[in-house]
């Protein structure tokens, strides 16, 4: 039993990725003066001119995305070396997810220059974690659909990334941003979840192998 669990470490990255996440929100949240966890955006407790902004920004966005960057290459090296193109693809797009991310506590939002280079590398950020992840849970699930060891992944994943898609883009019209953003980014999560509970019980050495 000790030596199945070792073998699938990487399951408890996203378990550790959420409670990093959420314990910065709750965290540095309750440290801002006047801040409402489902009223106000996520990055604005990262934003530049924020008392432990850079802080933030780690516990927030760059480990968790560290994290879930490790499941997406340990999703990659359990799938067959020369696995079909959609699987493969499908991989790099979720591993470019978690690094938009990551990217999104590197490039700080700017409050006071909406339009400066800052906020628009944070907004890209923003745009490519959840553009790759829908591509990448629609191709895996494609790719995927025949193998019953990834079954979870397969029904769960693209109604997952849907989800966080309509949150992140489509109900902010009717939701407040704070409410809608996070909703989006537990759903993002949840997807990634999925993909280091499901598939075959493999060790990651074994694609290397052929």
């Amino acid at each position: 039993m000790t030596a199945r669990v070792r073998r699938r470490w990487w399951r408890g990255c996203v378990p550790a990725a959420a409670a990093l996440w959420v314990g910065a929100l709750l965290g540095f949240g309750a440290a801002l003066p006047g801040y409402v966890q489902s009223v106000h955006p996520v990055a604005l407790l990262g934003a530049q001119g924020i008392a432990g902004a850079m802080a933030f920004n780690l516990f927030g966005f760059v480990l968790p995305g560290a994290l879930c960057a490790v499941v997406a290459v340990s999703l990659r090296l359990r799938l067959p070396l020369h696995t079909g193109w959609r699987q493969r693809i499908g991989a790099q797009l979720m591993f470019l997810s978690t690094l938009g991310f990551v990217a999104m506590g590197v490039f700080r939002l700017d409050p006071v220059r909406l339009e400066g280079t800052q906020t628009l590398l944070h907004a890209t950020a923003w745009g490519l974690w959840w553009s790759t992840a829908l591509a990448s849970a629609l191709l895996l699930a494609g790719g995927l659909r025949r193998d019953p060891a990834w079954r979870g992944l397969v029904r769960g994943g693209p109604p997952l990334a849907g989800l966080a898609v309509l949150f992140a883009l489509v109900l902010p019209a009717v939701l407040p941003d704070g409410l809608s953003q996070r909703v989006a980014i537990l759903a993002w999560l949840g997807w990634c979840g999925l993909a280091a509970v499901s598939g075959p019980d493999r060790p990651l050495t074994a694609t290397l192998r052929g």
